[in-house]
């Protein structure tokens, strides 16, 4: 099964803006309630079994565990005596406790803390049967939408959901496409390239590519930093308060639209005339709490690896993930460990061989022969000489 997601733009009406406004109401409340349903739940069983607080207890009445099937029935019940909850989207609503039951799940599976309280909902999911016809959306909350058909649907592909979202320029949709078709999943084969990133460069390839560390932020940091002191001397929630936060919100999302292109246009560079791609496997949160936080932040390098897969599955180029330890203390030419170097040691000279070379340079190198090292016994490798004619191998 193959699943895509294509994002237009929606040219909605007064009403229609307001039936969305209203549904994104709706789905906070129950986002909120279903929230503090479970935290009430764990609260109450926090209190260690052999003890008791000098203080005081949280004690409530004992009830079942609030999953995702029980919350789904009681919004059902509240919804025949809550005039509010009836006026929203039931699907909306009940996928609104499905992505809630997903975000406790991934606390739980991979240790993040509490899904958060929402001050305002941005999206909501619409099911049903969406069909787009010209340039109109018709599905079943706002009937038929207008929207800047930026690219037509590729052919044989069905709509299966709608994500509304609101941003600060305005109203999307993100269509989810599917189309029945078993999917082959990239092998290794052709040019092999390693990837190494770092901060003062953003990437370095195997291939001698280097690209500086670009800066999407500090282009918009001083209009940010000058609307932001004339925000604090409004009185908040006036008018002229949300006009400024909403020039606020236009230029963070110029900065995400920038960073996000930046990301897509590398990515296709990158798998062009590319057969296997080798990246490092790297927590990126622990990078964001740094010391060059606001550089690593401002790059998005998860963003960017996320995009950089998705890519590589697009125009059949293999994608694997190495070990990231020692990429800058192993020479990539004999293999010897020549020490741990400085950040202002920028070259890579081995003692042993004499090879010398860019530091990013050579820890990609190092990236990608630990990859083609990874990679299964017998998998047959499609090699790719300097001529371009392709000729089979066994790896």
């Amino acid at each position: 099964m193959l699943n895509l997601t294509f994002n237009y733009k929606l040219k909605p009406t007064e009403k229609q803006i307001k039936v969305i406004e209203d549904n994104l109401a709706v789905c906070k409340s129950v986002w909120n309630h279903a929230l503090y349903e479970r935290k009430l739940w764990y609260n109450s069983r926090s209190c260690p079994i052999d003890r008791c607080s000098l203080n005081g207890e949280y004690i409530v009445e004992p009830f079942e565990y609030p999953n995702y099937h029980i919350q789904s029935a009681s919004l059902t019940k509240a919804k025949k005596t809550n005039a509010f909850l009836k006026s929203g989207n039931a699907q909306s609503m009940q996928q609104t406790l499905r992505k809630l039951d997903r975000a406790f799940n991934d606390m739980k599976s991979k240790g993040l803390g509490f899904p958060r309280y929402k001050k305002k909902m941005k999206s909501f999911n619409v099911l049903g049967s969406p069909m787009l016809e010209g340039n109109r959306l018709k599905m079943p909350l706002l009937k038929s939408v207008k929207i800047i058909k930026s690219r037509n649907l590729p052919e044989g592909f069905v709509i299966k959901q709608v994500q509304i979202i609101k941003k600060a320029s305005g109203y999307y949709a993100n269509l989810m496409i599917e189309l029945d078709v078993d999917v082959v999943q990239p092998i290794p084969h052709g040019h092999a390239v390693g990837i190494d990133v770092g901060i003062k460069s953003m990437i370095a390839t195997s291939d001698g590519l280097v690209l500086p560390r670009p800066s999407f932020l500090d282009k918009t940091l001083r209009k940010i930093k000058l609307l932001q002191r004339k925000l604090r001397n409004k009185i908040k929630g006036s008018n002229k308060w949300k006009k400024l936060q909403h020039r606020i919100s236009l230029l963070h999302e110029t900065v995400t639209n920038s960073r996000k292109d930046y990301h897509f246009k590398l990515a296709h560079q990158l798998c062009d005339g590319v057969g296997m791609i080798f990246v490092e496997d790297i927590n990126f949160i622990s990078w964001s709490k740094g010391l060059f936080s606001k550089q690593s932040l401002d790059m998005g390098l998860g963003q960017f690896f996320g995009i950089l897969e998705y890519v590589c599955s697009q125009t059949d180029t293999y994608f694997l993930k190495v070990d990231k330890n020692y990429t800058s203390q192993m020479c990539p030419n004999c293999g010897t460990h020549t020490g741990k170097k400085t950040l202002n040691v920028r070259i890579h000279k081995c003692f042993e061989c004499g090879y010398e070379e860019d530091r990013d340079v050579a820890a990609a190198e190092v990236i990608k022969n630990r990859g083609l090292g990874n990679i299964a016994v017998g998998t047959t490798v499609i090699k790719q000489p300097s001529n371009g004619v392709l000729s089979g191998a066994k790896a």
